[in-house]
Order: structure tokens, then sequence, then C-alpha cells
């Protein structure tokens, strides 16, 4: 196991990093370590911890704008919001317990940041990407350096933060990160359909979605999956309390060819769609491979229908209107088998999309592409970013992509 390092401060962890490049260590970044296991395995000399990096430097509710160190937990984050009645609207997922690391909570602000990873309500407010302002981080020069700023329209140069949302810490380690918050809702409300089928279920979110409603979430949950005889399907509704009531019964009208929905609020409604934004209906499916499969919305339906063909023991069920499928397919130790596997899942969203594999044994992380593969040319400048900000090639090496040396390895 490698040592492990926990510097106190920006400048301590630019040192640290500066060091590591001129040796040619190493490093692997860690916050609370709630999506250990997300990725391809990294092999480092050092784990750099950034729980020292820690505490809100800037909230001002008034403005809707919060700074913290990228080590600050995600639980203090949107204590503090609700305090204030105001939230993080891309509803960050908690997938400590689908990874087995259950009691390190949702993670840190950095590490969640890095992951680029959103909720249910992403169809409406969009991902991280869509609501970091700025943030401060160390390259794998060991340089600190910054962008953004501190309020929605800033012209301070490069649009980088998009850029971090995702890199995994192959780019640099977040040390701040600024962010837009918004009001949460006075009022929650699901209307949940069921037994319904598949492509009556696409249908039925498409048209929600389609409608001047503001809907806030969708999904479709089969029958089974979690030990429930029935098929659900579900829209949420979210604001002040009158506007909820109407918007409600005006969807009702507008979809009632699919039949008459029950209504499920506040703290039932809010269970509801955190068991989705955590994938909770796959959580008792403790030896399977899971995936996440990210296309266009209105296939949702009919991709679920052709995995579940190809792989009668897939389990799945839909987020973001039909946009995400999470699936849980039987874990194998063949290496060959599991290729076949993403292959066959790639080979679906060949015409748009990609599938991720979030949980599988190292062995296999190792030998099947965990991201989906770029293409050619998107890959070489994804290579050609990389090397600017961490030429040496030290943060995270292997996380996303083998290293060059791997891939021979894995030719001979």
């Amino acid at each position: 196991m490698a040592e492990a390092s926990r510097p106190a401060d920006e400048n301590a962890l630019a040192a640290l990093v500066s060091e590591a490049a001129a040796q040619g260590r190493r490093l692997s970044v860690r916050g609370a370590g709630s999506r250990e296991g997300l990725g391809r395995p990294v092999e480092a000399d050092l784990v750099v911890e950034t729980t020292a990096l820690c505490g809100i430097t800037l909230y001002e509710p008034e403005e809707l704008v919060l700074s913290a160190r990228a080590g600050t937990p995600l639980a203090d984050i949107e204590k503090a919001l609700a305090e204030k009645g105001q939230m993080l609207a891309f509803e960050p997922p908690d997938l400590s317990r689908l990874l087995g690391n259950t009691g390190r909570g949702p993670g840190t602000l950095g590490g969640m940041t890095a992951a680029g990873l959103a909720g249910p309500r992403r169809v409406k407010f969009g991902g991280v990407r869509d609501h970091l302002l700025g943030f401060r981080a160390v390259n794998g020069r060991g340089e600190l350096f910054r962008a953004g700023g501190r309020v929605v329209k800033n012209v301070t140069g490069y649009d980088l933060s998009k850029l971090m949302c995702g890199s995994w810490g192959t780019l640099a380690i977040l040390t701040e990160l600024t962010f837009k918050v918004l009001p949460a809702p006075e009022r929650t409300l699901t209307l949940l359909w069921t037994g319904l089928a598949e492509e009556r279920a696409q249908a039925l979110m498409t048209e929600a979605m389609k409608s001047p409603m503001e809907v806030s979430a969708a999904a479709h949950v089969p029958a089974g999956i979690d030990g429930r005889e029935t098929a659900r399907t579900a829209l949420r509704l979210e604001g002040f309390a009158r506007s909820v009531q109407a918007r409600a019964h005006a969807l009702k009208e507008r979809l009632q060819d699919f039949g008459r929905p029950d209504e499920i609020t506040d703290a039932e409604s809010l269970r509801f769609w955190r068991d989705i934004r955590d994938v909770a209906p796959l959580h008792a499916h403790e030896d399977a491979f899971i995936w996440r499969i990210i296309g266009p919305p209105a296939q949702g339906g009919e991709r679920v229908q052709t995995i579940r063909a190809r792989m009668p023991d897939a389990r799945m069920f839909m987020d973001w209107a039909g946009g995400l499928i999470w699936l849980a397919t039987p874990e194998t130790d063949d290496i060959e088998a599991a290729r076949q596997q993403a292959e066959s899942l790639r080979a679906i969203v060949k015409e748009g999309g990609h599938v991720t594999l979030i949980r599988a044994p190292a062995a296999i992380r190792r030998a099947v592409p965990v991201f989906h593969p770029q293409p050619p040319a998107l890959a070489r400048l994804a290579e050609r970013v990389r090397a600017s900000f961490d030429p040496a090639c030290i943060l995270e090496p292997g996380r996303m992509v083998p290293l060059p040396r791997e891939n021979a390895a894995a030719d001979t």
C-alpha cells in the first residue's frame, strides 16, 4: 500500500507535487474515499489526502454563491445550504454504498467535482459543470493556479472550470471551489404511475419533459429490481406550493391516457428521489458489475429492451427521463467475458451515448475499458490537454486510460 501525505495548505500541496514531479513519483488523490474503486486502478507511489484543505471560505446566500476548500465534506456543504433554504441544484449522488464504501458518506466537494456526477435534477438544472463558477488548483508541475471567478458571468480567460468536472484528478489537484447555489423548493410532489412497461413509461416521460410544467426529475423502475412486484414511473414537481399543485393538475390532465397516478409528497417524495439518486434499486445486487449508460433520453426505453434481450439476467432502471440507465450484470472473473459485456453494451450506444463501468473488481477494471473509448482524434486532443497540465503524467496515472507501458504489456 502506498504511503499517504496530508498537506496542511495549498502551499504545502504545491511543494509536494513539485517535488514528486522532479522525482517522477506518481500521485493519487483521495478525499473521503467514498468513490474509491471507481475508475481504473492506479498504482501510485504516494496518496495525497485533501482532508486538511477543509472549510467554507465564502458564503453569500443573497448572492447565491458559495466557496469552500476541496476537502470539505459534502455533508457540511449541504447542511450549511439547508440552513439558508438553499441547495446544490444538480443533486450530487452518494455512491459510497454502491461501491462498497459504506460509512464514508457522500464524499468531499473536490471529489464530487472531479467525478462530475449529477443526480435526477440534472434534467432541469444541468450538471456539476453548469454550476461551478471558479476554482483554485495545483497542476502536475506543482504550480498553484486559479480559473473562473465568483460571479455567473465572468470573462477571465478559458473556461477551465468545465474541464475539471469529470477529469478524475488527472489534470490538477483541486484546492478550492466556488459554486452557484439555488433556493431549495418550498414543496416537492411526485406523481407515481404503476405497472407501465418500458415503452409506455418512456412515452410518458418524454411527453412530460416536452410539457411546460417544469418537471425536475423523471424515472422508471421496472418490477422486481428491488423486491417490488410492480413497475413504477415517477415525475417530480418542485417549487412554491400553489405552483406545484397547479402544475400537477395540468400534468395529470395532459397525461391522462397513461392512467391516473398516485401522489407522494414531501418526506416520502424526498426518500424516493434520494434512492434514485444513490442507485438504491441496485444495492441488493452485490455480486454484479454496475454500468452507467448515457444516451438520448427518448431512446432509453428501447435501449432497455435491447439490453434485456441480449442479457436476460441484467437488472436496470432509468433516470433522466430515459437519458441515464443504471445497469447490473452478472459478475465474472473471466476477463474475456467481461470484455464481451462491455463491447455488447457499447455497441448498443454506438449511434449516440457512452457506457461507464462503475463497479467491478480491480482485475476487471484494469483489463476492460472503464470509461467509454474516445474516437482517435478526440483521444489525441485529450492527451494534449492532459500533458499541458501534467507533462510528467504523475497525477492519477492510468486512472482514465492505460499508460503506454500498460498497453505494451497487454500486447505482449
